[in-house]
């Protein structure tokens, strides 16, 4: 073909490539529509890429591999996406692909490999030839299985030795070396489905368990008013497959595949009536959203409520307005819990048109809610930070709930933040966006401050309820039991008795789970930690074992020291374990129950504690931040803090801002029923600042000491950082390698960019899963200059790609430690 007339594509791989590459139409002469996965060439294998766009000319002396295949019949995203990707690519310092096979439903991901397959005619040959005994290990599995794996034959060709041995096999005939796909896991899912023809009745010359097969189809089809499940009606008779068949020859029925929907919802939602007006607050507030929605027009509001004040009715009314003008809803949560309650709500309302996205999602069921979202028969999207990759054709609303919450950033592989990429989709869709918060991160508070968003505010809580007084006591002040303070203060204690008595509910809140923080050693001082990260197990009394939080690393609970053999061994601190059973010691004919990820390993569990209490078959509910946000408990008049401000040693420059927001979230669990609500807050430095705003439910006053900190310290929204994290197995190469990007840096900054460096210095976490780490923290005065510094410097200094020492950048960076 004319390389003049050929077309050419854009196609991003998807694997750690800087750079995107061009290949020409497939030779069957297809063109590929934008947002296709195609298989195409990159050395000498195929790999998964992504269709951007065309490619302009090249230099015709240039030669240009065609696509092999193309992977889809229909985009798995809009080519409106693809600028959004670009820019994050850019800003996150992130393959382009990678970036686009992160956004997409996983087990989409081909690549070609290599299968070997032994002749099994001349298997005694071969093992005569080349004997276990005097071969690779490799030789034993392939004598065993007659076959070896892609991923077993590309471990063997990365070695040169068995490469060599290998292909000399082949070259006798022994065995075949051919190239497959692997990879791709997930799609569609069908089944073969029963269809009657005719009337059922009666049918002459059938067997009994025929015209028994034949009576069931017709009431399961009544039912459904349609084809049947096959594998459903076989499951009832033994011989109900045989009998179709029959049926099927004769012409009665026939058999088809039928696409087979996976429910991510699994029971119904919990139902929530529509209030028969709104707030004069809420009105307010629609009255100035109202005229933006549905104008293509970027309008970014911060819709700042009191807790209880009815936030969740302005996204109902707001998203029923964006769906009457024929564009689409994508609602954002920072946690799977919060789309729970938030899914009921928008079911309640919208029925069908949900779909839902969050990691709780099995593969197939995240990729059938994908096709959904695409196909444009789900024009309402739920979901935690990563929904934020939806495929909206036509968004015309986004909502970030809770927009403060750090579980919106994401911590490992693309660490992006999802708050801010829901702005940047909303600017470059051009709708509007509202982000919701009691407690708004003081950045975005500070955005409201100057007119970049618009404020929005709800100060009163749904017929006018009073926000629950709150209670400060000073830990340092309550009498210590063998040298330690109690976990319970008596106000505390005497308080949860009193909501016993009265038939009410209580909230008991501590944000670290387990039963003690550490076991640790009276004869040498050494704590029981984790033998991969440089910190302390956890005990989990209930289920016998020690635990590290960080990797996942468990051991029995030991009763031996490891370090010096002693048995005198004792656990110090506590957590929502050892809360729930002091709660379960104080007061046993409650009925107690606690939500941590502990017990919430499947979303059935967690649901199934939400069920009990707001049936009321709970009468204290012990939680971490899981029970902090979101919840709408009517009957909870109670809510106490066993340790306030347990947050507020670690190394991070937020440390005040998050303590309040956790504070302030909590407390506004009680008193959102008909009862009023009070709240105890149990503190060691109760006359901090957080906690004081927090218990005069002040956010102004928060506001205004994190923004003066701020501004003095250039820490955002005043200045920007990026975070250099190294690590490696080998403590010293890992510090030279960040030692020498901090040489380059300063050099860098020194002759061309006006940033400060801090560091290297060890992480917090200075050892984790067996690898060491260490940072460099980049600190600008705009986002521009900040970039172009990373970006040069990161070009000298390419560390990370490979091997086993890793550099990460983390952009805005939340985790400190």
């Amino acid at each position: 073909m004319n390389r003049n007339h050929q077309p050419l594509f854009e196609v991003a791989i998807a694997s750690p490539l800087s750079q995107t590459l061009t290949y020409a139409g497939p030779s069957g002469g297809e063109v590929p529509m934008v947002g296709c996965r195609v298989l195409v060439p990159l050395g000498r294998r195929l790999v998964t890429g992504y269709v951007l766009g065309p490619s302009p000319p090249l230099d015709p002396k240039t030669k240009i591999r065609p696509i092999s295949s193309i992977l889809d019949s229909q985009p798995l995203f809009p080519a409106t996406m693809v600028p959004f990707f670009r820019w994050i690519t850019e800003y996150y310092h992130y393959p382009l692909g990678e970036v686009i096979r992160g956004a997409l439903p996983a087990g989409l991901t081909s690549s070609s490999g290599w299968k070997t397959t032994l002749d099994p005619e001349k298997k005694q040959t071969t093992m005569a030839r080349y004997p276990v005994t005097e071969g690779p290990d490799w030789l034993t599995t392939l004598y065993e299985r007659n076959e070896l794996s892609p991923a077993a034959t590309r471990k063997i060709r990365a070695k040169a030795r068995d490469r060599k041995l290998l292909e000399a096999m082949a070259e006798e005939g022994l065995l075949t070396i051919v190239e497959v796909l692997t990879g791709a896991t997930t799609g569609s899912k069908s089944e073969i489905c029963v269809r009657l023809l005719t009337q059922p009745h009666p049918v002459e010359g059938l067997k009994k368990s025929e015209q028994r097969t034949l009576d069931s189809l017709a009431e399961l089809a009544a039912i459904t008013a349609g084809p049947v499940s096959r594998a459903n009606l076989a499951s009832l008779y033994s011989g109900a497959r045989a009998a179709l068949k029959t049926l099927a020859e004769r012409g009665i029925v026939t058999l088809e595949e039928q696409p087979v929907y996976r429910d991510p919802f699994g029971e119904p939602p919990l139902y929530f009536a529509e209030p028969d007006q709104l707030t004069p607050d809420q009105e307010a507030v629609m009255a100035t959203l109202k005229p933006t929605l549905g104008l293509r027009k970027f309008a970014p509001f911060l819709l700042h409520g009191v807790t209880g004040c009815g936030k969740t009715e302005i996204y109902l009314k707001a998203a029923d307005i964006t769906l009457t003008k024929g564009r689409s809803v994508l609602v954002m949560v920072p946690e799977i819990a919060l789309a729970t309650q938030l899914e009921g709500h928008f079911f309640s309302r919208f029925g069908d048109r949900v779909a839902l996205i969050h990691s709780g999602l099995t593969t197939g069921e995240r990729y059938d809610q994908w096709q959904r979202i695409v196909s444009g028969q789900a024009p309402i999207i739920i979901g935690a930070r990563s929904a934020i990759f939806a495929p909206l054709t036509d968004p015309g609303l986004i909502i970030v709930d809770e927009e403060h919450d750090g579980a919106y950033k994401q911590e490992d592989g693309l660490r992006y933040q999802g708050r801010d990429l829901a702005v940047l989709r909303a600017s470059l869709e051009k709708c509007p966006i509202i982000l919701g918060s009691a407690t708004p991160s003081v950045t975005s508070f500070h955005h409201a401050a100057n007119g970049k968003y618009t404020l929005l505010t709800m100060p009163r809580r749904i017929e006018n309820r009073e926000m629950p007084p709150v209670t400060l006591i000073d830990l340092k002040k309550i009498p210590t039991v063998s040298g330690r303070p109690p976990l319970f203060s008596r106000e505390l204690v005497r308080a949860i008795k009193e909501n016993l008595a009265e038939g009410n509910q209580s909230l008991v809140f501590l944000n670290r789970r387990g039963f003690a923080s550490l076991l640790i050693c009276q004869s040498c001082g050494q704590p029981l930690s984790c033998p991969h990260c440089q910190i302390s197990m956890t005990l989990h009394q209930g289920r016998g074992e020690l635990a590290c939080h960080y990797c996942g690393h468990t051991a029995p609970s030991s009763t031996i020291c490891p370090n010096c053999r002693s048995t005198k061994l004792v656990a110090i601190g506590f957590g929502t374990e050892r809360v729930e059973a002091e709660l379960i010691r104080l007061f046993p004919e409650a009925r107690i129950a606690r939500l941590d990820r502990d017990t919430t390993l499947k979303r059935t569990d967690f649901l199934a504690t939400l069920k009990a209490v707001h049936n009321r078959e709970i009468d204290i509910l012990v939680g971490t931040q899981m029970i902090t946000k979101g919840h709408h408990f009517p009957h909870v008049t109670l809510v106490g803090v066993i340790w306030a401000d347990a947050g507020l040693g670690l190394p991070d420059f937020r440390s005040g801002e998050r303590t309040y927001q956790l504070l302030s979230q909590v407390t506004g669990r009680a008193g959102r029923g008909e009862k009023p609500g009070r709240v105890l807050v149990q503190a060691l430095v109760p006359d901090h600042y957080a906690i004081r705003s927090a218990r005069d439910h002040d956010y102004q006053a928060l506001y205004e000491q994190e923004i003066s900190q701020r501004r003095a310290l250039g820490y955002p929204p005043f200045g920007r950082l990026i975070n250099l994290r190294f690590e490696g197995s080998d403590n010293q190469l890992v510090r030279t390698l960040a030692e020498k990007t901090a040489k380059t840096g300063a050099e860098l900054a020194l002759n061309r960019y006006r940033i400060e460096i801090l560091g290297p210095a060890p992480a917090p976490l200075a050892r984790l899963r067996d690898r060491f780490r260490w940072q460099l923290l980049l600190k600008g005065k705009d986002t521009a200059t900040l970039q172009a510094f990373c970006r040069e410097l990161l070009v000298q200094c390419p560390a990370g790609s490979g091997g086993d020492l890793k550099m990460t950048v983390d952009v805005d960076p939340e985790n400190m430690l």
